[in-house]
């Protein structure tokens, strides 16, 4: 398997419109943050896990010319707005789109000509697949949603063999940490070393990171506010990363 990292940053990207902070400012790219996506490529299948405003240039930086499916976490702008873009993927067939029933319903409602009976030509041809928490087969590949608590909202991480992807996380029912054994890489909110009442900080990452016990993780959805890159991974324990734009693992 081979994991991209596309985007790592939170809503706002970073640099923050506007912010002259000394991560805004930052000369190491690590520290410059498209919104967060990843692709995972594995069994000759390349699966897209969120799709947001960055998704354009995220498929031009790093030479992405297929996509087989894409997987929503939930409906914010930051992990859905790329989703027109999907044209040039899906000129010839339609491209799968997995989502749990109120994500889907979000989407029909943003991009409503996507759907509609009789489409004009080089509108995206998405095709949308109401999941659950059951798991579910994509282009072949097995996936296990994982159901995460955004604050209130409840929205969906997901696991390919030995990789979990869990954005967006303020807290994990008990009966998802089952889900989450024998993992090789495990990605995981990471939003600031402050507390947030929708995302995890730092510590809360760490303490998560500490009982699923994977071989490694990669922090992700970092803001501004989480410190230089080069300071942040000098602190973490052996095992744990600040994730960045354009890094790639294999596992």
């Amino acid at each position: 398997m081979k994991i991209t990292f596309l985007g790592t940053g939170t809503s706002t990207g970073v640099p923050e419109i506007g912010c002259q902070c000394n991560v805004c400012t930052s000369d190491d790219r690590r520290d410059w943050r498209m919104r967060t996506s990843v692709l995972v490529e594995t069994e000759s299948k390349q699966i897209l896990l969120d799709c947001g405003p960055d998704f354009r240039w995220q498929m031009i930086r790093n030479k992405i010319y297929n996509l087989d499916a894409v997987l929503i976490s939930h409906e914010h702008y930051d992990h859905v707005g790329g989703l027109d873009d999907l044209r040039p993927f899906c000129a010839t067939k339609g491209i799968d789109i997995y989502a749990e029933d109120y994500v889907a319903k979000a989407i029909e409602t943003r991009i409503p000509y996507a759907f509609r009976p009789h489409k004009y030509p080089g509108i995206p041809n998405l095709e949308l697949h109401h999941v659950t928490t059951e798991p579910f087969m994509v282009a072949g590949v097995r996936v296990i949603p994982i159901r995460v608590m955004h604050a209130c909202l409840s929205i969906f991480g997901y696991r390919i063999g030995k990789m979990a992807y869990l954005t967006d996380l303020k807290t994990l029912p008990e009966e998802e940490y089952s889900k989450l054994e024998d993992l090789d890489v495990l990605i995981i909110d990471a939003l600031r070393e402050k507390s947030h009442p929708s995302h995890e900080s730092v510590g809360e990452a760490l303490a998560n990171i500490e009982r699923i016990r994977p071989k490694n993780a990669w922090l992700i959805h970092m803001s501004h506010r989480i410190g230089l890159h080069a300071d942040v991974e000098r602190e973490l324990p052996p095992n744990v990363h600040l994730s960045y734009d354009g890094l790639t693992l294999t596992c």
